[in-house]
């Protein structure tokens, strides 16, 4: 079982959010374990990363397909023994000294900082369908 850490500035406010957020929680639940992680501030982010695999959300990161993120997320939890963090900054986005880790950008469009765990938790969900050769992802 893989155990995928999302960590991040500021809680989930609004309820629509927080219900997506749990379907796919729910869905990945025979694949991964989640743990979600909220950090005060960028120098909290900071500390709670520090030790951790991270795959960071930043606009300036690689743009790649559902198959080519599939690859990645397959070749990362390898090397983090079946272990990895994703990292969403909060509304000034990632500090520059977590700039040097593997950036992915979701979209060159700005989101907030809580669409954006909907977005990556869907894109993790299609990412495993897509290893496994389920037609999810078509």
């Amino acid at each position: 079982m893989f155990k995928i850490r999302v960590l991040s500035v500021g809680k989930t406010k609004e309820s629509w959010l927080d219900e997506g957020i749990h379907e796919y929680v729910k869905r990945l639940q025979p694949t991964a374990t989640f743990e979600f992680v909220w950090a005060k501030n960028d120098a909290h982010l900071i500390q709670l990363s520090v030790g951790h695999l991270l795959i960071c959300l930043d606009p300036a990161g690689a743009m790649m397909t559902s198959e080519q993120f599939a690859s990645l997320l397959e070749a990362k939890l390898v090397q983090g023994g079946s272990r990895i963090t994703f990292v969403i900054g909060g509304p000034e986005g990632l500090p520059p000294e977590l700039k040097k880790d593997t950036l992915l950008s979701l979209s060159p469009m700005t989101t907030t900082h809580q669409i954006a765990r909907l977005l990556i938790l869907e894109q993790i969900y299609r990412a495993f369908e897509i290893l496994k050769g389920s037609p999810y992802h078509k």
